[in-house]
Order: structure tokens, then C-alpha cells, then sequence
């Protein structure tokens, strides 16, 4: 199971898009630690082994997806 978080970085077009182990419930959890003043960075590492600083100043937003299980395969019609 992945979940995508999605950082908006404030002075930037683009978003950060990062798909990490964590739970939702898990992610959501230190995107607000963070953003309630309990650091200056939030950290967070991709499902690779990437790792992922931010500082919090720099956040414009963040969306937590929802964690599911990815589907493979066909649907017979």
C-alpha cells in the first residue's frame, strides 16, 4: 500500500508529489507535527528509500491521499 502526499511549495509552479509507506492516517500525522510549530522541517521518505526535507516556511499546502491497494489486472465485459 502507498499513499501520495502532495506538497505546494510557496514561490513555485510546481507541487511535490511523493508516494511514502506510511499510512495515511501515519502521513497526515507528521505533516501537522511539523506544521504545528514542533520543527522547522518536515521529513518524509518515498517508498525508494528517498528522502524528502521541507521546510515548513515554505509550505503553501499539503494533501494526504487516502491509503488503498492498487489494482492490476483486467475487467471481463
Amino acid at each position: 500500500m502507498a499513499v501520495e502526499v502532495k506538497i505546494g511549495i510557496t514561490d513555485s509552479p510546481r507541487e511535490l508529489s511523493i508516494q511514502t509507506t506510511l499510512t495515511s492516517d501515519k502521513a497526515y500525522s507528521e505533516v501537522e507535527a511539523a506544521l504545528s510549530g514542533s520543527g522547522q522541517l518536515l521529513a518524509l521518505t518515498d517508498d525508494k528509500g528517498a528522502r524528502y526535507l521541507v521546510p515548513v516556511t515554505k509550505i503553501a499546502y499539503v494533501e494526504v491521499g487516502s491509503t488503498e491497494n492498487r489494482r492490476v489486472g483486467f475487467v471481463a465485459s
